[in-house]
């Protein structure tokens, strides 16, 4: 044994034994951290969270969203495991430089799946490496390069981990040249192009030199990989909080325990409310104690399954690059959030060991500072410096900023966005649940919202009796339950009207085409009339359990004593309230968008759209053009992936062009009204609904399309602020497209 191999030896053993020592601890406080958080069951479903683990994982199926970083991901992240057996060929190789891995070390095919990917990974990381300096903020648009999705990121421990990445991969590769050199020098029958397919050909270089030249290299090369796998180990082990290296790990965890097991996205219904492990309804708010919290006002009320979201984050910035509020200058950016928990938890951790070995006791104030702080609060940071309103180790009067929280529009493009499955509105509105139910501390506009709804059951806090003048001179009797008919078994469906669609001027016009629509196609429908309240929504997505527990019991008893099966909605909110969220209360119902109705009315031909736009007046409530575009409702596209039915209806327009903005479908961006920000005043930043009104615009279209009141009021409010400022045209208009339905339809009727 050689010098040059007794200290290659001596020095890779020791940075291993040291990797390891300093691993072993790393790991026992990242797990001690997650048992810091509240119980949930995630562990249900096992054999179906396995496949969808595997689909994620080997699919790269939430990577694809940027296909070709998925990729190159994937032979990184492929790579990066496989080749994990060449660094443990590199320890017998210092002492040994022409070892080879027993059985499968000649074996072909796992030598073409090791140049494959070798090669494949070094492309792979290479690409990454530029597009992150590319993306970097400073080339990029915004404050302080705001517009980057890498705005905020630890660009250290990036770069880091992928030099480290990019050296592995260039070693092996090294040595698989190095071998091949050492093959073809004994004479071995396995150097040639079908046992080094990718690397005989510098191999041969190589073979121009000495043997023993070539073993000495081959030592060199496997202790640089050692010690570079053993530094980095070392490096991600003192810093447990380096959610860019230890996703590597904890993702696959993260995946497996994600809200559904059969891999759907954790967006739709909201988790519900929890004390001490049972879900609040509203029997048990009786049975509470007086000083029962609601929500999350301290990082270690979260589950264990929050705590590893956030540990799980990779800080890649998709969440942050589709953020309607972050893309308006407002200070909520989902990744900034879920990286300040992830270091507050941290912080944090061993003052909250320290009270549960005291029995709770804890330490003493002084020694504690850091649980003093509020979690959210009035941080008084710069607005023009949005990192401010992030203070992990208490560096301020709170760790988040109250802004922050209360940007969010519970769009979902955050969690639609998140590769490895982080569930970020639950978290934010875990965390408005305490301000509003605990703290009191929500906008003064949402204690007239709150008001309303509790008072009248609407958001308007207008009178019920008011429900049905929406129907007022239509040609046809509209069927209300209790008055026309006994029992909804006697129609076809339940019309929800929704607030909005019986109160609100130009949501109405939406409600009057859908009744119009749906007598013409003979489907039988009845509503309730002044039975009807607010779904709860707007209360449950402020944090106002509370009250969405009272709206939605009060419905679901409506609904029952009515005998509803069968409900068709033209509110996105109220689509995916009584689909997804009243079925935690009993309601369990056949719930259909009015767009998913229609579409398929038209399929069956019981609607036929013949007319062209310039072939007929329209009516007051009917509405078509030669050029649309439609905007996607985050509550019907992302929340519950109804993309193809509003398009669909759009392309049965006879003389009707459709045309997409940039950002539509999963990407498609916010009108600005979810989260209850409908009653909210835009103060900071620019507002939404005219950055997505400008993207409509853009497109050239006679009509702006939507399929929610909500947006049809941001909409229509964000085009006519372009009208006045003359960035618009006067002939454009937002309309439903069950508005452009009815002009075709009434048309080709005469």
């Amino acid at each position: 044994m050689s010098a040059l191999q007794i200290i290659a030896a001596v020095l890779t053993l020791a940075i291993t034994a040291a990797g390891i020592a300093f691993a072993v601890p790393a790991v026992m406080s990242i797990v001690g951290g997650f048992r810091l958080g509240q119980p949930e069951n995630r562990f249900d479903h096992k054999l179906e969270r396995t496949k969808t683990l595997i689909r994620e994982f080997l699919g790269h199926t939430r990577m694809s969203r940027l296909p070709i970083v998925a990729v190159a991901h994937w032979f990184t992240m492929i790579s990066f495991i496989v080749l994990s057996l060449a660094v443990l060929a590199s320890y017998f190789q210092i002492w040994d430089p022409t070892f080879v891995l027993p059985i499968i070390g000649h074996f072909v095919l796992f030598e073409w799946v090791t140049e494959v990917l070798g090669w494949g990974g070094l492309i792979g990381i290479v690409w990454l490496i530029w597009n992150r300096r590319k993306n970097h903020p400073a080339r990029s648009a915004g404050r302080d390069g705001r517009r980057s999705r890498f705005f905020g990121s630890t660009f250290w421990q990036a770069y880091f981990v992928e030099i480290v990445i990019l050296i592995e991969i260039i070693c092996v590769l090294v040595l698989r040249g190095l071998e091949y050199a050492i093959a073809k020098d004994e004479g071995e029958s396995t150097a040639n192009a079908l046992h080094f397919p990718l690397t005989f050909w510098y191999g041969n270089g190589f073979h121009a030199l000495d043997v023993d030249t070539v073993k000495s290299l081959i030592v060199v090369i496997s202790a640089i990989k050692i010690i570079t796998a053993m530094t980095w180990l070392i490096v991600i082990s003192r810093n447990v909080t380096m959610g860019v290296a230890w996703h590597r790990f904890l993702a696959f965890f993260n995946i497996f325990f994600k809200r559904h097991a059969d891999g759907r996205t954790s967006l739709g219904a909201l988790q519900p409310m929890e004390v001490d492990g049972k879900p609040v309804t509203m029997e048990l708010l009786e049975e509470l104690d007086e000083d029962a919290s609601f929500g999350v006002g301290n990082v270690e009320e979260f589950t264990w399954k929050g705590l590893l979201d956030f540990s799980t984050c990779t800080e890649c910035g998709r969440c942050q690059s589709q953020c309607p509020a972050w893309n308006t200058d407002k200070p909520l950016s989902p990744k900034l959030l879920m990286m300040t928990l992830r270091d507050h938890a941290h912080a944090k951790a061993p003052y909250l060991e320290a009270a549960a070995k005291a029995g709770g006791t804890g330490p003493a104030t002084p020694d504690n500072p850091i649980s003093e702080i509020p979690l959210i609060g009035a941080t008084g940071y710069d607005e023009q410096a949005a990192l401010t309103a992030y203070n992990p180790l208490g560096d301020a009067d709170a760790i988040v900023d109250e802004d922050v929280l209360w940007s969010c529009t519970t769009c979902g493009a955050c969690v639609e966005q998140c590769p490895v499955d982080i569930e970020h509105v639950d978290h934010i509105v875990d965390m408005r649940r305490y301000q509003t139910l605990i703290e009191s501390a929500f906008p003064s506009e949402l204690g007239g919202l709150f008001k309303n709804l509790e008072g009248k059951q609407n958001p308007w806090g207008m009178a019920a009796r008011a429900r049905l003048d929406w129907a007022k001179g239509l040609p046809f009797e509209v069927k209300v339950f209790g008055q026309d008919v006994e029992s909804l078994t006697e129609v076809d469906y339940l019309f929800w009207v929704g607030c909005a669609g019986a109160y609100e001027d130009r949501a109405k016009k939406t409600t009057r085409a859908v009744a119009e629509l749906l007598d013409t196609a003979g489907v039988s429908f009845a509503v309730l009339g002044d039975g009807e309240a607010c779904t709860g929504d707007p209360a449950r997505r402020a944090g106002n359990e509370m009250l969405f527990q009272a709206l939605a019991s009060q419905n679901v008893e409506t609904l029952k004593e009515a005998g509803a099966t069968k409900i068709v909605v033209t509110c996105a909110h109220c689509f995916n309230t009584l689909k997804n969220e009243y079925p935690q209360l009993g309601g369990d119902y056949e719930v259909v968008h009015h767009t998913q109705l229609l579409n398929r009315l038209v399929r069956e031909k019981k609607l036929v759209p013949v007319a062209r736009p310039d072939e007929a007046e329209t009516s007051n409530i009917a509405s078509t053009a030669p050029t649309v575009t439609y905007h996607d409702p985050c509550y019907l596209g992302r929340h519950n992936g109804v993309y193809a039915p509003p398009r669909e209806l759009i392309g049965s327009l006879p003389g009707v062009e459709l045309r997409e903005m940039e950002r539509s479908g999963m990407t498609s961006f916010c009108c600005g009204a979810g989260g209850a920000r409908m009653w909210m005043e835009e103060k900071l930043g620019t507002r939404i609904n005219l950055n997505r009104t400008k993207e409509a615009v853009a497109t050239g279209a006679d009509r702006i399309a939507i399929g929610c009141p909500f947006c049809r009021v941001m909409l229509t409010d964000g085009l006519t602020a372009e009208q006045s400022d003359g960035n618009a045209r006067e002939d454009v208009e937002v309309v439903d497209v069950a508005n452009m339905l009815l002009a075709a339809v009434k048309r080709g009727g005469k």
